[in-house]
C-alpha cells in the first residue's frame, strides 16, 4: 500500500492517517459482558487496531525521514476515557493505540515526526453507529456541553488540523472531538 502510494506521490509519503475498525457495531444490547467475553473477540480487535497501525508507522517512517518530517493521525474512541457503554474489546484495542501513538511520538519526534491521536465520540451517520438506538444519541447529545451529537465531517477537520502545519507544535496528545462529552 505505501509503495503504490509513494508511486503516485510527488514525493515521500509525510501524512500517515490510520483508521482501522474490525467488523465492530455500536449497540450496547448486543456487546459482549466482561463476564463473558472471549479472549477471541478482544485479539481481533487488538490485531485491527494494532497490527495494521504498527505496520503503517514502520512502511511511513523513511519517507518521513526523508522529507524532513510528517505526521501521523491515528483514530482513537472517547470511550476509554470515559467508557459511556463498556465495549471492553474496542476500547482495550484503542487504549493500546494510545500507547502507539505517545511512544512513537517521544521517539520520532526528534527527526519531525509529529504523532496524534483524533478521538470522537459516538457518530452520526456511521456503518458502525446505524445499529445504536436513537435515544442514545439523544443522551449523548443532552450530555455534552455543545447540547449536539458529533459528526462525522467535525472528527475529520480536527484530523486536517492535526495533519497540518497550524498543529505544528502539538505531538503525542489525544484530541477528543465529542462537542466536550470528555473534559480532559
Amino acid at each position: 500500500m505505501v509503495r503504490q502510494a509513494s508511486d503516485w506521490a510527488v514525493g515521500p509519503i509525510n501524512a500517515l492517517v490510520n483508521n482501522a475498525l474490525v467488523n465492530y457495531q455500536f449497540n450496547g444490547d448486543a456487546r459482549h459482558h466482561l463476564d463473558t467475553i472471549p479472549w477471541d473477540a478482544l485479539q481481533s480487535q487488538i490485531d485491527g487496531a494494532m497490527r495494521g497501525s504498527l505496520n503503517n508507522l514502520q512502511a511511513c517512517r523513511s519517507g518521513m525521514q526523508a522529507a524532513g518530517g510528517g505526521c501521523v493521525v491515528n483514530i482513537g474512541t472517547n470511550l476509554f476515557q470515559d467508557p459511556l457503554v463498556p465495549y471492553h474489546d474496542y476500547t482495550a484495542a484503542k487504549g493500546a493505540l494510545l500507547a502507539l501513538t505517545r511512544t512513537p511520538a517521544k521517539e520520532w519526534g526528534p527527526q519531525g515526526i509529529r504523532v496524534h491521536m483524533d478521538s470522537g465520540g459516538l457518530l452520526l451517520s456511521t456503518d458502525v453507529s446505524s445499529t445504536s438506538p436513537a435515544e442514545v444519541f439523544g443522551m449523548i447529545s443532552t450530555a455534552t456541553p455543545l447540547r449536539k451529537d458529533t459528526a462525522p465531517e467535525e472528527v475529520a477537520e480536527a484530523m486536517v488540523m492535526l495533519l497540518s502545519p497550524l498543529a505544528r507544535g502539538i505531538t503525542g496528545q489525544n484530541s477528543v472531538v465529542d462537542g466536550g462529552l470528555v473534559i480532559n
